[in-house]
């Protein structure tokens, strides 16, 4: 592996969705990037492999447990020599109304959403280099407040909390954190979410009529800004840019 990329980034949730088009504009930024997943082998290997070998490594890693992310850290410490950025794509969703979400998945979204950023962010604050960026991502429902989201934008609400404290816990490290909340936006775990309706094409024409920029969002939307928040606008700290063509105004 080069050791030589003057910049390096961890990426988690970074085999498919927003993570992985993060992980692939941070690379053609020419960053170094470890991807961390948890299921998804070959999808983070052919975001590596799309990426450059040299470039880029895949770790599984559960986000939620310490030692895993301890050494989806060191992994990228050993073969890049440092981490400069992370970005903290993963996330878990299951879409009921309370009273019929099951305890363990209340608990799984708690342990990957809450904890998981928790512990993430913990590593972050340990490993990140002086002018280096942390970003979380959180999710526009926790301003829209839809019904059969209560657990999942309960999670995110934590994610802003937490971001929001560790940027004043940073200071004078020179690094920022921030969160972005995404809207509805073309991944897998909006189409599973959308299916689950019963309508998915409803369901589509729906959240396209209360979208003021009339479509749904892409990754590349959601990375432009997190590319943006790690590069150029560090007079950034502390905030969740909701990126979500106005659905969350």
């Amino acid at each position: 592996m080069n050791t030589n990329y003057s910049r390096v980034a961890v990426v988690t949730g970074g085999s498919r969705g927003i993570g992985a088009q993060v992980a692939q504009r941070l690379a053609a930024a020419g960053y170094a990037v470890a991807v961390a997943y948890q299921h998804g082998k070959d999808a983070a290997d052919a975001v590596v492999d799309g990426i450059g070998g040299d470039q880029a490594l895949a770790v599984r890693a559960d986000v939620a447990d310490e030692n895993d992310v301890t050494e989806l850290f060191a992994a990228a410490e050993r073969t890049f020599g440092g981490i400069d950025v992370v970005v903290h794509a993963a996330g878990s969703l299951t879409t009921k109304p309370l009273v019929e979400l099951e305890l363990d998945e209340i608990d799984q979204m708690l342990r990957t959403n809450l904890r998981g950023t928790l512990v993430v962010n913990r590593q972050a604050a340990k490993s990140v280099r002086a002018g280096g960026a942390i970003v979380n991502v959180s999710s526009a429902l926790t301003r829209l407040c839809t019904p059969g989201y209560t657990a999942y934008g309960a999670t995110k609400s934590g994610v802003e909390a937490i971001t929001k404290i560790l940027a004043k816990e940073l200071a004078g490290r020179d690094i920022t954190v921030n969160a972005v909340a995404p809207g509805a936006t073309e991944t897998d775990m909006l189409r599973t979410d959308m299916a689950s309706t019963g309508d998915a094409e409803q369901t589509r024409r729906n959240i396209i009529g209360i979208t003021p920029l009339g479509r749904i969002g892409t990754p590349d939307d959601i990375a432009t800004v997190i590319l943006s928040l790690v590069g150029e606008t560090r007079w950034i700290h502390g905030q969740t840019l909701h990126v979500s063509g106005g659905i969350a105004i």
